[in-house]
């Protein structure tokens, strides 16, 4: 699809870098990936901390392992999914097929949508563990900026994923009314299957008697046919 529906260029056009990251989605993808590198890395550097009495590690959002590795799993599995999506909104002017193309945007609205879910489930989640733990626990209060950063960066990342699902899904919309998501659509200027223009007979043309006129033989510049006798006077 062209550039409305879905993005930078034309289908099979050059990588445009100035145009891929004025669009919305992208700077959407930019903006979660941020968010998670603070959720993942907020708790892996701070979100644990040391036994006094125990000598052993325990997680801050009241000393529940699952907690923490909740919200390390989701951090660094939603880096990597927004790696992945800005390398496929870079490759996707290059993709002909529009069957291809619209797996793709079908599969950025479902992937985004699940992302939203698993955000808000890791901040509710997050959120009630940080709630009931307890101060004896933490008497020096270390890492609790940390475990705050994680919580709220959590709370937006619902509303960053959720955005890239209705932009997704509006791109979808776009495309299903043009024309072009009816059929395949390729470049003419990739198209190998013909590379020459089909060739036409001389004489083959169009008959004279269609156009209104009248076809008249030409003279000839040798008749070898006389046109009679002409006696001649000595």
């Amino acid at each position: 699809m062209e550039g409305g529906a879905y993005g930078a260029g034309k289908a099979g056009g050059a990588f445009d870098p100035y145009t891929l990251v004025r669009q919305p989605h992208t700077i959407l993808r930019v903006v979660s990936w941020v968010f998670s590198i603070v959720v993942f890395g907020s708790i892996v550097n701070e979100g644990y901390l040391n036994s006094p009495s125990e000598g052993e590690e325990f997680c801050i959002y009241n000393q529940n392992p699952n907690a923490c590795s909740y919200g390390v799993a989701v951090g660094v599995l939603a880096f990597l999914t927004c790696l992945l999506y800005l390398a496929l909104d870079v490759y996707f002017p290059q993709i002909s097929s529009v069957k291809d193309r619209k797996k793709a945007v079908l599969s950025d609205i479902g992937v985004s949508a699940f992302w939203a879910f698993l955000w808000f489930v890791g901040f509710c989640f997050l959120a009630n563990q940080w709630q009931v733990s307890k101060p004896k626990d933490n008497p020096l209060n270390e890492g609790t900026d940390a475990a705050r950063a994680a919580i709220a960066f959590s709370f937006f990342s619902i509303f960053t994923w959720a955005g890239q699902a209705v932009l997704a899904f509006q791109r979808y919309q776009i495309g299903a009314d043009s024309a072009l998501f009816s059929q395949d659509y390729m470049d003419p200027s990739q198209d190998s299957s013909m590379p020459y223009a089909p060739y036409v007979e001389p004489t083959t043309g169009p008959d004279p008697a269609s156009m209104g006129g009248t076809y008249q033989q030409p003279a000839t510049a040798f008749d070898t046919e006389p046109q009679g006798y002409q006696s001649q006077g000595y």
